[in-house]
């Protein structure tokens, strides 16, 4: 699961929304997706994406998949991911930034987003937090990213203390506990 943004090129005389309700009502969930076959005008505004982002924000690593173009910034303040398909592109960060470091790592992802915007003319927007990323707030991104991860990370942690052993003799991670364990069953 990640925290996404969406970019996407708005059709002449459309809103974002409008935009979106086309592109959504014309997908179909059982279908192959299309290869990517980039333009010569997407492949340009990829290689302008590609250089400006290298240039801006520090060293990525990108790849040409069956579907989109893809670059990975690499380093701190951690991985964000963008997927580049010519009229439509999304950003993803990983949920596991909380506190200061979800404040870095969302500056670097709306950041890029406007990189986005600038060198293809695709409008982001942030629907995790309802707000365009050209005018929209890093901070208001990074707490909702920060609570995700938070309670993700929460979640996670107990259930790890109840996935059984293969071997039948305990939980498989954590200090034994439950009634098996001599111990006081913690579970709910």
């Amino acid at each position: 699961m990640t925290y996404d943004i969406m970019l996407v090129r708005v059709q002449p005389g459309l809103t974002l929304q409008e935009t979106l309700d086309r592109l959504n009502a014309g997908f179909d969930p059982d279908a192959d997706l299309p290869l990517l076959r980039p333009t010569d005008t997407q492949r340009d505004e990829w290689d302008r994406i590609l250089g400006r982002v290298s240039r801006d924000v520090g060293p990525v690593e990108s790849a040409e998949f069956l579907y989109s173009l893809t670059l990975e910034t690499v380093g701190p303040p951690g991985r964000v991911q963008l997927d580049y398909c010519g009229d439509t592109a999304h950003i993803e960060v990983a949920y596991h930034h909380s506190g200061p470091a979800a404040l870095e790592v969302m500056e670097l992802a709306y950041r890029i987003a406007c990189i986005v915007e600038d060198e293809s003319g695709l409008t982001g927007h942030d629907f995790e937090v309802d707000q365009p990323t050209r005018t929209g707030d890093p901070v208001k991104a990074a707490v909702r990213l920060s609570g995700v991860s938070e309670w993700a990370q929460h979640r996670l942690s107990q259930c790890r203390d109840r996935i059984p052993s293969p071997t039948g003799l305990g939980p498989l991670l954590g200090p034994p506990s439950g009634p098996d364990a001599g111990g006081v069953d913690h579970r709910p």
